[in-house]
């Protein structure tokens, strides 16, 4: 199917960040761009039906609405030695949730008063970017015992931030705080105040922050074991116009990872691994592990090997599942995927992938796919390379999202394409016997009209999977937690 590679005037889409606030439609429609540049670098669709896999989706818990407003769904994650599943609301809410599901009850309010934490959540994308369970927080007698991290835009600027910008101006600041249980097992959070460990002075409101998480496949006594890995977005507005994220000196656009029980970083409140790439690299930050990121929204382990994969939200153009490892360049702002970044507008064709110092996208897609929403551009979000029997028809499937469509993918985890959407292949779903598959976007608005509420212009997905092999979605619009089923 041809698609033009004349301007297309795209909505501005601050609200999930594929694009931002401040972006303007990237030039008149119809205006032609000058040769060798393009706003679709790929003319042949993603297949609608070729290579589906469907699998039956069905509903798990429940979060309660905020001021009648549905939950902002945005992180699970499982504590990695009871099993017990928890899930955020952006909005500063922290839920645990049964094996079974149902209900979920309250385990934290960062709103409360006395935590001191001033969640900022204003808009689609600031409040409790993620959270994660420190791998021994159920282990009494280890350093880990009862540690949890948060990761969460705040409104109270008044500490001075570890890391800063060059701008005049300043929205908001992202902070890492890590919280101590004194019961693990506890059905609420019963320790003190958290410790705050790490603040990052934001420039702009979008694209802030990104998803942590530790290795789920480093074992105790494994160089990586217990360490904490930092998605850190660009900063924001569009472009990169900083140029932060080539810039090693900075924070933004990285990928850190710390000891979050060590203490030898340049604020004493964490510590800086000894295997970090850049450790005796002079004028770069000892805890950046991988750089040249714009908004690192998902952070994924392939436990057959290992590796380390990264979904990367793009600009206008190219959105990009990518590999990551020790010192690796994923590109931006000098590259989106694997072509050369020029603008908003367009991307150059000729030079693709031609520079051997970067690390390039296993796969990438074309925000004017139509398999994307129309006039919503697109958003790549989450990564699993599958490896569970709970859902034998993804085994050896590597998965990952658009955001705001609500599509969920996969390709061979086994054998990885080497970039563009060629390979890439749809997972649609079910919700009983017989049912006919549909979207998780179409899902998603049959609850919103059972529950009398707006039906929702897009799905705003997250998913996470758990030690069980099992699959969970989430999104922004109804206030649900679904599980991937056979």
């Amino acid at each position: 199917m041809y698609r033009s590679v004349f301007i297309v005037a795209l909505a501005a889409l601050a609200s999930f960040g594929g694009s931002d606030a401040s972006a303007q439609a990237p030039g008149v429609a119809g205006s032609p761009l000058p040769a060798g540049q393009t706003n679709d670098p790929f003319p042949q669709p993603i297949a609608r039906d070729e290579g589906a896999i469907t699998v039956r989706l069905r509903e798990f818990a429940s979060l309660p609405d905020i001021d009648g407003a549905p939950a902002r769904l945005m992180t699970l994650a499982e504590e990695p030695a009871s099993g017990r599943l928890f899930v955020s609301d952006m909005r500063g809410l922290l839920y645990a949730m049964g094996a079974n599901g149902g209900a979920a009850a309250t385990y934290l309010d960062l709103r409360e008063p006395k935590w001191g934490v001033a969640v900022q959540s204003q808009g689609r994308e600031r409040g409790v970017q993620s959270f994660a369970f420190h791998p021994q927080f159920a282990q009494p007698g280890t350093p880990g015992f009862g540690k949890f991290y948060t990761y969460t835009d705040i409104s109270n600027q008044a500490p001075a931030p570890d890391f800063t910008t060059p701008n005049a101006t300043s929205t908001h600041d992202t902070v890492l705080h890590e919280w101590t249980a004194k019961n693990p097992n506890a059905a609420r959070y019963d320790g003190q105040a958290p410790r705050e460990m790490i603040r990052l002075r934001q420039p702009f409101g979008s694209h802030n922050g990104g998803m942590i998480a530790f290795n789920p496949t480093a074992r105790p006594g494994a160089a990586g074991f217990g360490l904490l890995y930092i998605g850190i977005g660009d900063g924001g507005s569009g472009g990169d116009p900083m140029n932060l994220a080539q810039n090693l000196g900075s924070a933004f656009g990285k990928i850190f990872r710390i000891d979050p029980l060590g203490r030898n970083a340049r604020n004493g409140k964490y510590g800086i691994p000894a295997t970090n790439p850049f450790v005796s690299t002079k004028g770069a930050l000892p805890e950046i592990y991988a750089y040249g990121v714009r908004n690192p929204q998902g952070l994924g382990w392939d436990s057959k090997d290992g590796a380390m994969y990264m979904s990367d939200i793009g600009q206008n153009i190219v959105e990009e599942v990518s590999p990551v490892t020790a010192g690796a360049n994923l590109g931006w702002n000098i590259w989106e995927g694997s072509y050369r970044y020029v603008s908003r507008q367009a991307v150059i064709m000729e030079g693709q992938r031609s520079d051997p110092k970067m690390t390039w996208p296993i796969v990438e897609w074309s925000q004017l796919d139509p398999v994307m929403l129309p006039n919503n551009s697109s958003a790549s979000v989450g990564v699993i390379a599958y490896r569970g029997a709970k859902v034998p028809q993804l085994q050896g499937r590597l998965l990952f999202g658009d955001m705001p469509s609500g599509e969920l993918f996969h390709v061979n985890a086994d054998n990885l394409p080497k970039g563009g959407q060629d390979a890439i292949r749809r997972v649609l779903f079910v919700t009983g016997a017989g049912a006919a598959p549909r979207t998780f976007l179409a899902i998603i608005q049959e609850k919103n009209r059972a529950q009398g509420k707006a039906v929702a212009p897009r799905a705003d997905m997250r998913f996470y999977g758990n030690a069980a092999g099992q699959i969970f979605l989430l999104n922004k619009a109804d206030g649900t937690v679904r599980v991937i089923e056979p």
